[in-house]
């Protein structure tokens, strides 16, 4: 597998690949869920090179290795988006999400409609009324947030990720570690997850749907932490949809069928000449 150098504009670090010649693929942006980073994508972004489409995917601010941007809310990472779309020269893009990637990119794009032409949603969740997951409850709840991370350990650490995915290696752990490596860092995991209610998803519903633009659905069918409920749901509210359910496949689906998700991811967009 290539490594795909970092790169870095406007303050935003990046990974990228480009297709070997010129196409009026549209680019792919690729955007990263807790607690990982643009390094989770290393195996889709050249798959989507090699079918002739630039893929780009931005560490999110604090994690992987951007530094964090106070405060840290989720309107940052929002903005983020946006600022490294301008900075690097994006007019209209396919949107790939997963996980808390998943709130923040689709919120984005909700926000800006003329900028998307295409979504992939993986396991994520973009509804008001979805329960936080255990470990989400105890960095939202103040002193026990506090003892979670600061008693973390990088030993610790890949033994909770390993936990829910036997493909994580040392490298990767390596690579997630860094938004946990500073005490800096470990604050802003819980002032982002402190920031958000629920409730500021209410006004965002029905506009996916009003995007009008090739929606896939993946999803890891195993997922212990987002329900296949979701999966079923984003179909049912994105009218024309493609649902793809990855059997025997769980949370981390990019971990554990990297060349699975992206030949879907692929041959969809082929599919739906964008």
């Amino acid at each position: 597998m290539p490594q795909l150098a970092l790169k870095r504009v406007g303050g935003i670090v990046y990974r990228q690949a480009e297709p070997l010649q010129m196409s009026d693929r549209l680019p792919a942006l690729c955007i990263h869920g807790w607690p990982q980073s643009s390094y989770m994508w290393r195996h889709l972004l050249p798959g989507l090179a090699s079918a002739g489409r630039r893929a780009l995917a931005p560490d999110l601010p604090g994690f992987g290795d951007a530094p964090p941007d106070p405060p840290g809310t989720f309107e940052r990472p929002v903005e983020a988006v946006e600022r490294f779309r301008r900075h690097v020269g994006l007019d209209r893009v396919v949107l790939v999400v997963h996980d808390t990637g998943g709130v923040i990119g689709l919120r984005w794009a909700c926000d800006h409609p003329h900028a998307v032409t295409g979504l992939v949603i993986t396991n994520t969740g973009f509804f008001p009324d979805i329960e936080w997951i255990e470990i989400a409850k105890t960095m939202r709840t103040p002193i026990q947030g506090e003892a979670l991370v600061d008693s973390l350990s990088r030993e610790g650490f890949g033994t909770l990720l390993k936990a829910a995915s036997t493909e994580f290696d040392e490298r990767a752990l390596d690579e997630y570690w860094k938004a946990f490596s500073t005490a800096g860092g470990r604050r802003g995991m819980l002032e982002l997850y402190r920031s958000f209610d629920l409730d500021e998803l209410k006004p965002y519903q029905s506009r996916l749907a009003e995007l009008e633009v090739p929606t896939l659905i993946l999803w890891g069918q195993r997922d212990e932490f987002l329900p296949l409920d979701y999966a079923s749901r984003f179909a049912r509210e994105v009218p024309g949809s493609k649902l793809v359910l990855l059997e025997g496949v769980r949370h981390f689906l990019f971990e554990d069928e990297p060349e699975r998700c992206a030949q879907e991811i692929i041959d969809f967009l082929q599919q739906a000449g964008i």
